[in-house]
């Protein structure tokens, strides 16, 4: 393999290698325990053991217990995931039914494959 092949190989590891040790910071604001709620952060919460094991906080936010933090999040619907590390900020907003389109519209990296997410659905 020619160096410069051998060079851009070895930069492209490297960049892999450095995905999959990011740490992601997620904040999930729902309203009260309601059924959707509990949904929400089931969903969530398996989908960040499934693909960020060890590599995330989230933090779940009830907007009735602290009203204050939807304003300063500009929050117009609930249940919305807003992944603020790494940057930039991504927001996903309502169901949180769908893997593929929960992965696809936060950009996240499913954990062992490097490279761009699985795609899904419009964003």
């Amino acid at each position: 393999m020619p160096p410069r092949t051998r060079r851009k190989t070895n930069d492209l590891a490297a960049a892999a290698s450095q995905l999959q040790r990011t740490r992601y910071v997620l904040r999930l604001y729902v309203a009260g325990m309601t059924p959707r709620s509990a949904d929400a952060i089931r969903r969530v919460t398996g989908l960040c053991e499934k693909h960020l094991s060890e590599r995330y906080e989230l933090e779940i936010v009830d907007i009735y217990q602290k009203p204050a933090l939807i304003k300063g999040e500009q929050i117009v619907a609930v249940p919305t995931l807003i992944r603020r590390l790494p940057l930039p900020l991504r927001r996903f907003i309502g169901s949180m039914q769908s893997e593929e389109k929960l992965l696809f519209g936060l950009d996240l990296v499913p954990a062992g494959k490097p490279g761009k997410p699985r795609t899904a659905g419009a964003r």
